[in-house]
């Protein structure tokens, strides 16, 4: 471990030593500036390399590439895609994110099941995810451009107004929501602040650093998947992978963000 990164860390033990109120906003800090030095390497570059190579990959039963999918500003077209997701698809008639239109994608050009294409949506234990690696490429081909889902379209404003509804409902053995730990300013979680995601500044900074490489679990994960593990930890069902709810939420979390700087995948804890 790089000396400046051990000296950080020893920083960072002795706020949480130091004392309680004190220690906590220190020991922030701290945290802030090793997230800061682990950007020079940050690991997300090895899914995007192994992304570009499953893009052009000849797979599925028509043995076909993912080239020509539309992510929404044309055929192959990547650039700028991913700030403009979620938005409405006239072929699905449908709102879908980066995930649901890449199984879209995988459906129609290179002819698999949608239960295949969606078989493996997460990377974990060895055993690496397509889907995973396509979105880490994927985004980054957006990085440093303004979060812009559109809100046009009808359908787009119905998933906006349903994430909303699903943010604020509170339900599950403990009576929480979303906004439980995302709603109010000045929360927090083992030392760590919780953005309010309804605050633009805190929902742009949130939204637009994922997906990103967890340093704790040494793998890349998305929206998709930082949605479901927040229902988890609800006590809530599952989140089904690339659902209306899962797509309508992110919906509504992109306008949330909107014209904030894109910089994803980033690196967290």
């Amino acid at each position: 471990m790089k000396p400046a990164i051990l000296c950080v860390l020893a920083g960072l033990a002795a706020a949480i030593l130091s004392g309680p109120s004190p220690a906590q906003q220190d020991a922030q800090k701290e945290i802030e500036r090793y997230r800061e030095m682990l950007q020079d390497g940050n690991p997300s570059e090895l899914f995007e390399a192994r992304g570009a190579e499953h893009w052009k990959a000849q797979r599925g039963p028509k043995n076909a590439s993912l080239e020509r999918c539309d992510l929404g500003l044309g055929p192959g077209v990547m650039k700028g895609a991913y700030v403009r997701l979620p938005r409405y698809f006239a072929d699905t008639d449908k709102v879908q994110d980066l995930e649901s239109r890449l199984v879209t994608c995988m459906v129609t050009l290179q002819g698999m099941t949608p239960e295949q294409a969606k078989s493996r949506p997460f990377s974990g234990s060895g055993r690496p995810s397509v889907m995973a690696d396509l979105v880490a490429w994927i985004a980054s081909q957006s990085r440093g451009m303004p979060i812009a889902a559109p809100r046009s379209h009808p359908k787009e404003q119905l998933a906006y107004q349903a994430g909303e509804k699903i943010f604020f409902y509170r339900a599950g053995p403990h009576d929480f929501a979303c906004a439980t730990c995302h709603g109010q300013d000045g929360k927090r979680i083992r030392l760590q602040d919780l953005p309010n995601l309804t605050n633009p500044k805190d929902a742009q900074r949130a939204f637009g650093t994922w997906p990103a490489y967890r340093v704790s679990q040494g793998e890349v994960r998305s929206m998709q998947w930082r949605l479901n593990d927040c229902f988890r930890q609800q006590r809530f069902p599952d989140l089904e992978f690339v659902s209306d709810a899962s797509i309508a939420l992110i919906a509504y979390l992109a306008a949330k963000a909107e014209g904030g700087t894109f910089d994803a995948p980033a690196i967290k804890r």
